[in-house]
């Protein structure tokens, strides 16, 4: 397994040191304390990557990445979801280009949905569980979202071990079709899970998926932050929490990448969904700081 091995977190830049200087005898006035220094910019070592490499339509590395598959097995997948997830090439597979592409496409007749009638969709849900962990450190990936009402692409992350949401849940990066300048990040826990999870948008100026943009989530203890491009619009700590709510997120995670049709949060497709609707990742990095 590869897991990552924790590391410590630095003081450089988290924890400025202040020098009190005291004053001279006789009533004399104190002498200005000694500037702070400047926070240090935390550095970072790459300890583990995916950059896709790999020949056209060839299938992702099977030593990084699982697949899940279905729809009624795992109850819609807890939001009503529309589509069948499959390991088939036509779902998640290389471009020979250095990107993965999920693709969710229109498949009369897929496998059972939640409802006991045939799923609409196909497309794919991968993660790295028992293959690739973390517990601090930094993860981002490079990633093209696809647009439209009803799609519902995430780049995330879960606790390795205990049910959820004891077990934690990290969304590093939610998108739905029907908010195209916005994304979301959300933690879930006990106290704070499913609609009452901790949601953070960020806002942009134009529609997020009209480019690639990086999405980055760092995990230090008693801290989560979110980033888009490298900018922060989110940071998690203990007292962040609600009343009640309990802080689970020092624990080894695994990374999920997965591309839904449907669902409670993003309603489902219409005529101006545009399929086969694709899902492109350039790279997914994970960083020990140093």
């Amino acid at each position: 397994m590869a897991a990552i091995t924790p590391a410590p977190r630095p003081f450089g830049g988290l924890i400025p040191l202040v020098a009190l200087l005291a004053s001279c005898g006789g009533g004399g006035a104190a002498a200005a304390p000694s500037p702070a220094p400047a926070p240090t910019p935390s550095s970072w070592t790459l300890t583990w990557s995916d950059e896709f490499d790999g020949a056209a339509g060839s299938a992702p590395n099977a030593a990084n990445w699982n697949s899940e598959l279905g729809n009624q097995e795992a109850g819609g997948w807890g939001n009503h979801e529309l589509e069948y997830y499959t390991a088939a090439p036509r779902n998640a597979s290389l471009d020979g280009n250095g990107m993965l592409v999920i693709t969710a496409e229109k498949t009369p007749g897929a496998g059972p949905c939640w409802n006991g009638s045939p799923c609409g969709y196909t497309s794919a849900r991968m993660q790295t569980k028992g293959k690739v962990s973390f517990t601090y450190g930094k993860v981002e990936a490079r990633i093209k979202l696809p647009a439209g009402s009803g799609i519902w692409p995430a780049f995330w992350a879960l606790g390795e071990t205990g049910d959820w949401p004891a077990s934690g849940e990290l969304d590093i990066m939610e998108y739905i079709g029907k908010t195209p300048n916005t994304i979301y990040g959300t933690a879930h826990g006990p106290g704070y899970s499913g609609a009452n999870g901790l949601n953070t948008p960020y806002n942009a100026n134009s529609p997020i998926a009209n480019d690639f943009h990086v999405y980055t989530l760092i995990k230090r203890p008693n801290e989560v932050i979110w980033q888009i491009d490298g900018i922060e619009y989110k940071r998690l700590t203990p007292a962040s929490l609600p009343s009640g709510g309990t802080w689970v997120f020092e624990r080894p995670f695994f990374i999920i990448l997965n591309l839904a049709v449907g669902g409670d949060w993003p309603g489902s497709p219409d005529a101006s969904t545009v399929f086969p609707a694709k899902m492109t990742v350039d790279w997914v990095r994970v960083y020990k700081e140093n």
